[in-house]
């Protein structure tokens, strides 16, 4: 059976090809429209899932139906009434008169993560924005078969709370808010603004559901320093840790079964809080795409209804060639900082080395030439990737293995990799074996036999506000527009 999954008229719109249990695709389609954040889908990604052969089933990540009554019930009545935004008559033109199997939005979540995970039994902990009407989830998974336990509803909800957050600072809402969670180190966590925040916010009948544009918070004033900026987003976090940390004491009451989790959600990409609930679990799963598009997948794990072989995530658009070991290392054995665009796209917003900057570790300047490539901001935080056999000597990670940059570690050696460290130690570490990515890991052993250094500092191909690379044309476009070697 060959199911096309779909997440659209949303943000982060995806497509997922799902046969036999095997998945043969799986990308963002703002890869391919290069429109950040992209809410549509268009020709060039559907021909290339629909190149996988005609699908037996549609599947659709959210009910759209329930969906609108809760946007009727926050009074969105635009979106409610505005024609022409069903699913199926906007999927018509790549899929015909073919059915949708609509699958409830946090059930996509909950699929994409325990279906693909190793497990045979898990706690399954949903945390987002909002679904239809649910923000968390939580579910009983055994063998092939889910179960709901317990929900929370809008409009209370800490995914939307992050959201606001991250608009009072002028950030870009359901998109930036990965740039909080890096200024949380550069801010002092202070009870009096977490329980200002508890007081007015979390803990109080104040109602998000007009959106986060809605909400400002005035009771923070500018300044000129903008230090309170970096304060807020300490405090935000911290409030943020607090109430993830209440939800998964709740999933170990209402699912005393299990200690392995699968945490999935927009909210499970929060790899700070992660390191923390990572020590409170036996074993742990993040699916690499646990947002709205990995969600695309979910749908059609959720039809199937059983495990789905999970290797890794290279899933999208192909960039063939032999991966640029010997070109990449003499590269950066030179200083210089290097693209990789080589192999099938990451599925997921991260950069996992096929779609990456890569440079050396142990320069004390690279920071900075990097930020001026990228047009970010410098207070954000680099990655290192580093093998996954020496990740222990270097990081004191709280799982065993840490591949697609989802926890955040000390680094034991701060200053030997001063690239590498946010300015409280820590980094947000991706391990690296052979059997995932064959050729990021022999990139990454050759540097090592020539410096010693068993890592490279690593972040996505693109510029600040646009997407990853996706073709080998977007490749060659980096590179003339912004004088970086792209191989």
């Amino acid at each position: 059976m060959r199911i096309l999954g779909i997440n659209a008229l949303n943000h982060d719109a995806a497509v997922s090809v799902l046969e036999d249990g095997e998945i043969k695709f799986a990308a963002h389609s703002e890869r391919y429209s290069r429109k950040k954040n992209d809410y549509l889908l268009n020709d060039d990604i559907m021909n290339e899932a629909l190149s996988f052969g005609e699908p037996d089933v549609v599947s659709y990540f959210e009910r759209p139906w329930l969906k609108k009554s809760r946007q009727l019930y926050a009074g969105q009545y635009d979106e409610v009434f505005r024609m022409g935004n069903t699913p199926k008559e906007y999927l018509k033109r790549w899929i015909g008169d073919n059915q949708i199997e609509y699958v409830q939005h946090h059930e996509s979540h909950a699929s994409a993560g325990y279906y693909t995970s190793k497990f045979d039994e898990a706690c399954i902990v949903v945390i987002d924005a909002i679904g239809e009407w649910e923000t968390v989830t939580i579910w009983y998974g055994n063998g092939d078969k889910l179960e709901k336990r317990w929900s929370q509803r809008y409009p209370k909800s800490i995914g939307l709370f992050y959201s606001a957050m991250t608009h009072r600072l002028g950030l870009k809402p359901q998109e930036d808010e990965y740039i909080l969670m890096g200024m949380d180190a550069w801010g002092e966590r202070n009870r009096t603004i977490k329980n200002k925040i508890y007081d007015d916010l979390v803990g109080s009948n104040i109602n998000l559901n007009k959106g986060c544009k809605w909400w400002d918070l005035d009771f923070y004033p500018d300044d000129e320093s903008e230090q309170w900026k970096f304060d807020i987003a300490a405090n935000t976090q911290w409030v943020c840790e607090d109430e993830i940390m209440k939800i998964m004491k709740k999933a170990k009451e209402v699912v005393p079964e299990s200690n392995n989790l699968v945490f999935m959600g927009g909210v499970a990409l929060n790899c700070v809080a992660n390191e923390q609930i990572a020590k409170e679990w036996d074993d742990i799963w993040i699916m690499p795409n646990p947002g709205d598009a990995g969600s695309s997948l979910g749908s059609a794990a959720s039809v199937y209804g059983r495990k789905i072989n999970w290797v890794h995530p290279f899933l999208g658009t192909d960039i063939k060639g032999s991966y640029p070991v010997r070109r990449g290392v003499d590269l950066l054995l030179n200083g210089d900082i290097v693209g990789i665009a080589n192999g099938r796209a990451e599925f997921g917003p991260r950069a996992l080395g096929n779609r990456s900057l890569i440079a050396d570790p142990r320069g004390v300047d690279i920071k900075d030439k990097m930020n001026v490539i990228k047009k970010r901001q410098k207070f954000r935080p680099f990655a290192p990737s580093v093998l996954e056999e020496h990740a222990h000597d270097i990081f004191d990670l709280p799982v065993d293995r840490a591949s697609y940059m989802q926890f955040t570690a000390k680094c034991k050696h701060p200053n030997k990799y001063p690239a590498i460290c946010h300015v409280d130690g820590t980094s947000r570490v991706q391990t690296v074996n052979r059997k995932e990515n064959r050729g990021y890991y022999d990139l990454i052993k050759r540097f090592h036999r020539e410096t010693g250094c068993p890592m490279v500092l690593n972040t996505s191909l693109n510029i600040k506000g646009q997407p990853i690379v996706n073709t080998e044309k977007d490749a060659k476009d980096f590179q003339k527009f912004y004088g970086v070697t792209v191989l």
